[in-house]
This record gives structure tokens, sequence and C-alpha cells, in this order.
């Protein structure tokens, strides 16, 4: 990547200019010129790089919730390495918009996935809808009874960090919006059928041109409400990871060793830059593990020491490493279809 394609992937991922002229405004930043910006950018979108440029909403506050499914598809067959159980299983959760990821891991548990649904009844209808039409089984759904850190932002070029009041790392465009998961979320507000209309459009990919919003015919300052509300997490580009540069990554699961109140292994992990998501979710036979982070890096041992390092830095607890083996899907939901 060129030097000015680096330093918008800083900057783009969590902080997409919410201006009429975006590429204008990331020009002015980087003392460069709108065209050779919207150039570089339409680029990145091409290659692969960025999957889209859009909202990422927080469901909870849009009245949603949202579940993560681990679940057993067999690769076998009389005796033989099988995967077309895995491609029905695959190809039946292609059709199924409310399960937005869908990742084989190096487990006896193999597929996880989640879905995001108005209530927990619903969430059992997809689930059991999947079970019947392939040979998924043994299918525990895991609610995030906390949640540590939710961050995606990644790029070859780190963005200036720091530290808010928790002693969570936030990246430079964070800063100004601590994005403490460990705060009180905003609570779930009525939505106008306006609202409805621009979340969903929003949750879309931006326009291919230098005045998206206008094209989009969506607002640039109900988008920055919908950012002051918490309803939206951030405004930006979601990436590949993969061709972003940070093409390994696995799911750690720990056994934490204080199960006091003040316990603070989570918060310890959120602080680590490799980290992007960390969660506490319960526990099931078989799987004694109840805090889930996601770690990325740029190579097989580097990924090693990060998940050395993160398990040294909260007390040597009991892990298991789930490497992704295979991304099945992995799409942003739609709200209000």
């Amino acid at each position: 990547m060129t030097d000015l394609e680096q330093h918008l992937l800083a900057i783009i991922q969590d902080a997409f200019p919410l201006e009429e002229r975006p590429y204008l405004v990331l020009a002015e930043q980087l003392g460069s010129d709108e065209q050779s910006v919207f150039a570089a950018v339409e680029g990145l979108r091409k290659s692969g790089i960025i999957r889209r440029i859009g909202g990422v909403y927080d469901s909870k506050a849009l009245g949603f919730i949202s579940r993560l499914c681990a679940g057993k598809v067999s690769t076998i067959s009389a005796g033989a390495s099988d995967d077309s159980a895995l491609n029905e299983f695959a190809a039946t959760v292609n059709e199924i918009p409310a399960i937005t990821h869908n990742y084989v891991r190096s487990h006896e548990y193999n597929v996880w996935f989640t879905v995001i649904a108005q209530n927990e009844e619903e969430i059992q209808k997809i689930v059991e809808a999947v079970c019947s039409k392939s040979k998924l089984h043994d299918v525990h759904i895991l609610s995030a009874t906390k949640k540590f850190k939710i961050n995606t932002v990644m790029g070859a070029v780190a963005p200036t960090k720091t530290e808010d009041e928790k002693g969570v790392i936030l990246s430079g465009a964070q800063c100004a919006k601590s994005k403490n998961l460990m705060q009180k979320q905003s609570p779930v507000r009525i939505l106008s059928d306006s609202d409805r209309t621009r979340i969903h459009i929003a949750c879309d990919d931006i326009p291919h041109s230098l005045t998206p919003f206008k094209d989009w015919g969506v607002s640039c300052e109900e988008l920055r409400e919908d950012l002051a509300l918490k309803r939206m997490r951030r405004f930006g580009a979601i990436l590949r990871h993969q061709e972003a540069g940070f093409a390994y990554n696995a799911m750690v699961c720990l056994a934490e060793l204080d199960k006091s109140p003040n316990n603070s292994a989570g918060a310890i992990l959120a602080q680590k830059p490799f980290i992007s998501h960390c969660y506490e979710r319960p526990s099931f036979e078989g799987f004694p593990y109840t805090l889930y982070a996601m770690m990325h890096a740029q190579s097989a041992d580097e990924l090693d020491r990060n998940i050395k390092e993160a398990a040294e830095s909260i007390g040597n607890p009991d892990y298991v490493v789930l490497h992704s083996v295979r991304e099945l899907k992995k799409t942003s939901y739609r709200f209000f279809a």
C-alpha cells in the first residue's frame, strides 16, 4: 500500500467524515487533493481491502439482541475427510440474513456463528431451522454477560493511542468519543420511520461518488446524531483483515482464575491492541471457558506470542485456542429490512 492509502486506513476505519464532501475533508487533513484521496479509497475498495464503508450500529440500542452460537458439523465420512456436510451448512446459513458471521474453527465445536434478532424466541427458531436443514447439532446459544471491548479498527499504520479513565486503549479518533463498553449503555429510544429508513440505508456500502451521503439521500447531521445517541458505534471502513495484512487470527477462550465481582481480567485483555473483541460468556458442559478474546496478528509466530502475553497478563489461566480455519460468512446486519 502507498503512504496515502495507509494513512487513509488509519483514519477512515473509525472516523470517515460525516460531511457532504468527505474526501475533501480527508484531503485537507492529509495535505492532498480531493480527487487523489477519492481514487485511493476507491482503489482500496476495488482491491477488497475495504469490505464496505458505512455505519456500525449497536443492536441493543436499536432493540435487537445478538447471540454467538457454537455447534458441530462433521467433516468426516466413512473414515475420510468430507466437507459436504459443512458446505451444506454454509449454504443454509448464507440464505439467512439474521446470521451475519459464520466461521469454522479448530475445535470439537467447529462452527461458530452470530445471530441477530429481536428476541430469544426468534433466535431459537433460526437455530432450529438451520439444524433441520443441515447436519448442525449440539448447538449452544451464548449471550454476552459482559462486554469489555468491541473494536475492529486495524491497519498497517497504527493510529495514535491513548487511555481513557478506565485504562482501555483507544485509537486517536475514538479519544474524542470514548467507547468504553463498561460504562452504562444508553437506553433504547423510540425510533421514527425516518430513523429506521436512515439506519437501514447506512448499514449498506456508501455510493462510489464524491458526495456519497447526498447520493444516498441521508443526512450527515442525523448520522452524527446516531453516534451521539450511541445508536451507532462508528461510521467507517470495515476491512477484510487478511487483505489488510492481519492474516492470522484466533478466538481464545479462557477460564478466569478470579471469579470475584471485582475481577479485572476482561479489562486487562481489553487494553491489548491485538485484541479486537473481548466478552464474558457463560460456560457450558465440556467447555469451561468464560472469557472470549479475538486476537489478530501478521504471522503465526506473532499470534502465538500475543496469546501467551495475554494469558500471562491475567495469571495464566487454562485456555483453548480456536484458530479461524475457514470464513463461511461475514456480513453486516441490515436493520429494519
